[in-house]
């Protein structure tokens, strides 16, 4: 239950967060609000690292290098969510961010890849991914 708890949290968060710095990079410009927005999560996160932390920051040198790359895919989605937004309407531009997670998702447990157990993808799933495309569909009619 608390897994569901947290999605809701981040997907209320990722859509305010998203529109937010919208408006932002229309007063500052796009590369200025992505550098803001990144700085103030990394101090943050230095802050609370600090301050709650129980890991060790030291082995990170250990790890398979493929894992360091998440902090690129930060910056790549803030400034693609903040794209898609401003071309899009923002309930639009959320849903197919949504419909593309779910299908990268798929996709990783389905090959297992990044050392994710592999599930398997069926028909229901392939409709629901269907069902979810027809909704973008229905936003986009005027």
């Amino acid at each position: 239950m608390i897994g569901f708890l947290f999605s809701v949290l981040a997907g209320a968060a990722m859509s305010i967060q998203g529109v937010m710095n919208t408006r932002l990079q229309d007063g500052v410009g796009l590369w200025e609000a992505n550098a803001y927005v990144q700085g103030t999560a990394f101090f943050l996160s230095l802050a609370v690292m600090w301050l709650f932390g129980s890991g060790n920051l030291k082995t990170i040198a250990e790890m398979p290098k493929w894992t360091l790359f998440g902090g690129a895919l930060g910056l790549a989605i803030t400034v693609t969510v903040m794209l898609s937004i401003k071309g899009l309407q923002p309930t639009v531009a959320v849903s197919a961010i949504l419909i593309a997670q779910l299908l990268v998702a798929a996709l990783i447990e389905a090959f297992g890849w990044m050392g994710q157990e592999k599930t398997s993808f069926g028909l229901w799933q392939f409709v629901g991914l269907g069902l979810m495309l027809g909704g973008v569909a229905l936003f986009k009619l005027k």
